[in-house]
């Protein structure tokens, strides 16, 4: 049925991540895909392929070295299937259902003592629209972020202010009993650029910040 439809599709995603050690989506179809008569063929990938930039901005130019191999490895090699192809690196995601309220309202959100550490995100609207905005573009890599990269403290003083919740203490990463994999997170610290998309594409985000897309969560 997956290798009828790509024969006949004028428009192939993936938005599927890699499991661990490979993708699953060019393990059993990568050869199809390459093959497929379609006219545009995408693939959300991660920011996470830039690594630690120490909180400057990166751009698509900046070399993939992210902690991820997996990742890192996927990105590279949808960028190689085609002769045309557009390849978005997405940071933190969030919308209705998946955001930084869902964590208040469980309590396990974490306010952690942090200076510095910044990074961006995009809301799913946004995603979508660059998806359909790079329809009539040219082909290539895009990051699709928000405007203003913040501390994740502030996600969660306005997420507490919108739902008229007490903000969580104040943490050190050793005393807030992170998973490893939520520890990893403010391992890294970058600000993801979004000029390319919005010079190219025609595109801009429907929330700029933080403040516009968690309101749509609420």
């Amino acid at each position: 049925m997956v290798l009828e439809r790509l024969r006949s599709a004028t428009h192939i995603l993936s938005s599927v991540p890699p499991d661990g050690t490979f993708d699953p989506v060019l393990a059993s179809y990568g050869d199809a895909i390459a093959v497929a008569p379609a006219t545009w063929v995408g693939y959300l990938s991660s920011a996470g392929v830039y690594g630690d930039t120490g909180g400057a901005w990166v751009d698509e130019g900046a070399p993939v070295k992210g902690r991820r191999a997996d990742r890192n490895a996927a990105d590279a090699a949808w960028c190689t299937l085609r002769g045309t192809f557009y390849n978005f690196r997405l940071p933190g995601i969030y919308g209705p259902g998946r955001s930084m309220l869902d964590r208040i309202r469980a309590g396990t959100a974490h306010r952690i003592d942090l200076p510095g550490q910044v990074f961006s995100r995009i809301h799913v609207d946004d995603i979508a629209d660059g998806v359909i905005a790079s329809f009539a573009g040219p082909p290539g890599t895009y990051n699709l972020a928000d405007d203003e990269p913040v501390h994740r403290n502030r996600l969660i003083e306005w997420g507490c202010a919108l739902l008229g919740a007490p903000l969580p203490p104040l943490q050190s990463l050793d005393d807030a009993g992170l998973s490893p994999a939520a520890r990893a997170f403010y391992s890294e610290n970058r600000r993801v650029a979004n000029g390319k998309a919005k010079r190219l594409l025609g595109w801009t985000p429907r929330y700029p910040s933080y403040r516009e897309g968690l309101v749509t969560c609420v």
